[in-house]
């Protein structure tokens, strides 16, 4: 029996259009999964819908590279369709990068990728990222190669005085054990790890998400982050790596040596060169709104707060969402240029004039392009919005989270650092290194003041880079109920790491303390309470 002839019991419940000569006759929905097209190709293929009634297989039957490329210069860039490029995704490796490289290139609201963990790998094989510093390198190296010698020690005495505390079970095998404990000793090592550690990441983003991402990293501050932005454009641009084609090759080598002829169609279409996104990516460049933006942001801030001591605050502070939305404009838009917490600049904004409201709130849009995204610090009026200060190893596992807004304040040594410590797990002290740890700490610190005011300009901004991971860094997390609860539930498990279980543990008590009858729907892990070591 036919699809046509089926009882209909047995069609689908999905209406359909009567056939006509531009569809098939079927009325069964046909699904299937798509591989071997270019991304661009694809993003045309998929934009066809819009305007054709051709299957997605007779339109990349029909579809070459050129007319992708016609079609997308078109209705991409002349007629502002960007939606279109949200269909082609793109796989990237990025290696060998610092972590404040990494930390920058992530950062984006729309983006999938996993990066190396400080969890499960010594770092010390990694090297690390030495900024031009001219005549400073020196100390700079000193201080680096200082911190990396402290992470080898503290790493093996951590681990040292937990074999010592905690017995292998008997029903654990060697191996497991030894790793169990090496990673929560790279735990307590990582807070020695500076900015300049070499990591590597992949990421899978589309296209417009990666026109942005190239933007925005060529407008960076630091050398090494544009530099990273014009490779991710050129690898965007040029032939992508094949993971096919050694044995492709071959294959076609076989073919070529029965028939010549058909060898060469063979090599055509298994190793001819695939350009991932060379269009859509061609007028990515450094983004004139932001750079300016920044500037006059960071000025205004500066003027408002006029060096005012940085008032103290708690490690995670719930705010109320009493201030008019211009209020909260204008604080989310100074925040990222200064080092204060949102409290204390929101009391200055509060201050001004509706005019000098209306000026700052200005400065984030008035350079702003016809196709320039709004600021992020536009996202306002969310009812959860956290004021975090934690170590910089720390934040990185929370800047994984994408259903939120974060804007990120400059790194500095004003917030002081962090100590690895453990609810079960032996301290530094305990172990004999709380020595050895802070004065690494102090030395680095001066390394750093000493780079940032010795007046030149380029060592002065990559100063940070010799920063280690225990450095606090503030950060604002704007988020709805829904995420407020996920990262809470996500973080405080006992698996994670207890830099970030402290935060989340500290979001929900927020919480509760607010709407103590939400406090019930959340499935928390108390992270005061001493967690199995050998749990992960």
């Amino acid at each position: 029996m036919s699809a046509s002839q089926k009882p209909d019991s047995q069609k689908s419940s999905i209406p359909v259009t009567a056939p006509s000569e531009e569809q098939p006759s079927s009325p069964e929905t046909d699904v299937y999964a798509i591989h071997g097209a270019d991304p661009e190709v694809l993003a045309y293929a998929m934009a066809k819908y819009s305007r054709s009634a051709l299957t997605m297989k007779e339109s990349l039957a029909e579809i070459s590279s050129q007319r992708a490329e016609q079609f997308l210069n078109t209705f991409y860039f002349a007629y502002g369709h960007r939606s279109i490029a949200d269909l082609a995704h793109i796989p990237f490796a990025i290696e060998r990068l610092s972590l404040l490289a990494a930390i920058e290139l992530v950062d984006e609201q729309r983006w999938d990728g996993q990066e190396r963990s400080t969890r499960y790998q010594n770092f010390r094989l990694s090297g690390w990222f030495t900024p031009q510093l001219g005549a400073e390198t020196t100390i700079f190296t000193a201080a680096v190669e200082t911190l990396f010698t402290t992470y080898d020690k503290i790493s093996a005495g951590m681990l040292a005085a937990l074999k010592g505390a905690i017995p292998q079970p008997e029903t654990m095998k060697p191996e497991a054990y030894e790793r169990t404990l090496k990673a929560r000793a790279f735990d307590v090592a990582r807070y020695l790890l500076p900015l300049a550690t070499n990591t590597s990441l992949g990421q899978i983003v589309n296209a417009r998400t990666l026109e942005t991402q190239v933007s925005r990293l060529l407008t960076s501050e630091f050398a090494e982050v544009r530099q990273l932005g014009e490779r991710l454009r050129i690898a965007a641009s040029e032939p992508a790596w094949n993971v096919q084609h050694a044995t492709a090759e071959v294959l076609c080598e076989e073919i070529s040596s029965i028939d010549p002829a058909c060898g060469e169609r063979a090599h055509e279409a298994f190793l001819r060169p695939v350009k991932t996104a060379p269009t859509l990516v061609k007028y990515a460049a450094s983004n004139d709104y932001q750079r300016q933006t920044r500037s006059e942001l960071a000025h205004a801030a500066a003027e408002l707060m006029r060096n005012q001591h940085i008032a103290d605050a708690p490690v995670v502070d719930l705010l109320d969402g009493d201030e008019p939305l211009e209020i909260e404009l204008a604080t989310s838009l100074l925040y990222p240029h200064c080092h204060y917490p949102y409290r204390q600049l929101r009391h200055q904004v509060a201050a001004l004039s509706a005019n000098q409201l209306g000026e700052i709130t200005s400065l984030g849009t008035k350079h702003r392009g016809r196709h320039d995204e709004l600021l992020r610090s536009f996202s306002s009026g969310h009812s959860f919005r956290f004021d975090i200060l934690m170590d910089i190893g720390g934040f990185r596992d929370m800047h994984r989270h994408r259903r939120c807004v974060q804007l990120l304040q400059p790194y500095t040594d004003l917030h002081g650092y962090d100590e690895p410590l453990c609810p079960g797990q032996p301290t530094l002290a305990e172990a004999g290194l709380e020595t050895l740890y802070k004065e690494t700490l102090s030395a680095t610190y001066a390394t750093y003041r000493s780079l940032r005011d010795s007046g030149a300009p380029e060592a002065a901004q990559s100063a940070q880079y010799c920063l280690p991971l225990a450095t606090r860094c503030r950060s604002l997390f704007k988020m709805d109920f829904a995420e407020a609860l996920y990262i809470s539930e996500l973080r405080s498990g006992v698996a994670g790491h207890f830099s970030y279980r402290r935060v989340a543990w500290e979001m929900y008590r927020a919480v509760a303390k607010k709407h103590p009858a939400l406090a019930q729907y959340f499935r928390i892990e108390d992270v005061n309470e001493p967690v199995d070591l050998l749990r992960r």
